[in-house]
Formats: C-alpha cells, structure tokens, sequence
C-alpha cells in the first residue's frame, strides 16, 4: 500500500458514516492523520475512535461557515498542519419539478453547493499559504449525465460542483494544490437519511449501473489522491454514457426521453 499520504492531516466533512467514514479508514491506513467533522458529533467520535490516536473529532454544520473555521483550528493545533480536504456533505429533495418547493432547492443549494463555498473561504487559504494540498469534492454521476429529473435540486447542485471543481483545479494546479471530483453512482451507505419527498412518487430512470460498497469508494478516494486523479467514478460504465452524451447531445436526450416515454 502507497505511503504517499504517510503523516499527511485530512479534514472529512460528512465524516460519520457512509463514503466519509470510509474515506477516513482508507487514508488513516496510509498513515494519514483525520479530523473527522459531522453535524452528528456521536457519529464522528465513533469514527474517530475507530481510528485511535491518529484522529480526532468535531461537530460541524457546513451551512455555518463559523464551525468550518472551528475545524481548520483544531485541525491546525492538534496537528499542526492540513492538507487534505474532503467536502463531503449532501442532501436530496425527491419529486416531480413542480412538486419541489423553493425552501427545498434552498436547502439543498446550501447544503450541497455553498457549503463547499464555504469551505474553500476557510481552507483554501491555508493551503495555498504552504503552497500544496488536496481538496476531494464528492458530486455524483447525477452532476454528469442529464438522467436526475426526479431529484432536480440534487442534479443542478451536483453539475455545478463538477463545474467548480473542473475550473478549481485549473486555478489551483499552478499554486500546487490538486483537485479530485468523486461521481459516484450507486453506494451502499445511509443517505436515504437525507432525502425528503415531495408530492407522487416518480419513476426514475437511467442507465443499470452497479451498486458498490463505500469501502471501494473509499479505497477509490484515497487512491486517487495519492496518484493525482481529478475524476474518480463507481462505474466506469458512466465513461460510455459520456462519450455518447458529447457526441450527440440532441440525439442522447432523444434516446433517453424515448426511454422515459416506455
């Protein structure tokens, strides 16, 4: 196993569980030092304590830029440094568009998106101040392809993250800090804790795509940062759906909408 990551400090957001937790394991097992942060603070100490003297702990609402700065403190005087940082935090309204209401895409627009804002305001000058670092963005394949009609929120949020980190990483490569964007598909983990439903039920559609543990995400994640990977997919069939996506866009959102039609 790489010991690229070896002594290096990671700040997880969205730490307590699901592909945070296991993020956290993969880069502890590579000697990687972690703050694990949760709006839970029992779920985050549990992962801490799973991991021992090597991490530590905090409670952090990331629609609050006060407690971001609380963890890049501790973060910095329990460790004396950071240099990874994993934005990891995301919610989902389900329904049909017009079912969605305002205070939803709200939500989710605040949770998903500016909490990553956020956390470039509070971690990026650090490093970019020692000049190296990693930042990991956690989208989806639903900020990649067009499929997310019944969660539209969570899709907008999503595409405008693989935005920000596509241009984040061609602002930020010159000053020696990389960017990776984790698309997943599906994971095993609890978000369905995160997910409020509006309206009828709706019947999603989309391509067959493989179900992983967050184990193998996280595997993925850390392996990722220590190669300098910016795009890291579940489903490498999702690379097929890209190409036939920027070949012919009109004639891919054709084939779907006839699918849909089915």
């Amino acid at each position: 196993m790489s010991t690229h990551l070896a002594d290096t400090v990671a700040v997880i957001t969205g730490g307590g569980s699901g592909i945070g937790r296991a993020t956290a394991h993969a880069l502890a097992a590579r000697g990687a030092r972690i703050v694990v942060t949760d709006i839970d603070l029992q779920r985050a100490e549990t992962v801490a304590g799973e991991l021992g003297d090597q991490a530590v702990a905090a409670a952090a609402d990331v629609t609050d830029i006060a407690d971001l700065e609380q963890v890049r403190d501790l973060a910095l005087a329990r460790f004396g440094h950071i240099d990874v940082v994993m934005n990891n935090v995301g919610v989902l309204a389900v329904g049909t568009v017009e079912d969605i209401p305002l205070e939803a895409w709200q939500r989710v627009i605040d949770l998903n998106l500016l909490s990553v804002v956020r956390s470039n305001l509070v971690f990026l000058p650090t490093l970019l101040e020692q000049g190296s670092g990693h930042i990991v963005n956690t989208a989806s394949t639903a900020g990649l392809l067009p499929y997310g009609f019944d969660r539209l929120p969570y899709t907008a949020t999503k595409h405008a993250l693989v935005g920000l980190s596509e241009s984040l990483a061609l602002y930020l490569r010159p000053r020696g800090i990389r960017v990776s964007c984790l698309c997943p598909a599906g994971v095993a983990t609890n978000i369905s804790e995160q997910i409020t439903f509006y309206g009828e039920p709706t019947t999603p559609i989309g391509p067959k795509l493989p179900i992983v543990a967050a184990e193998e995400v996280g595997e993925s994640v850390a392996e990722a940062i220590g190669t300098d990977r910016f795009l890291i997919l579940t489903a490498p069939e999702v690379i097929d759906e890209l190409r036939e996506r920027a070949a012919d866009l009109d004639g891919y959102l054709a084939r779907i909408a006839a699918d849909y039609q089915k």
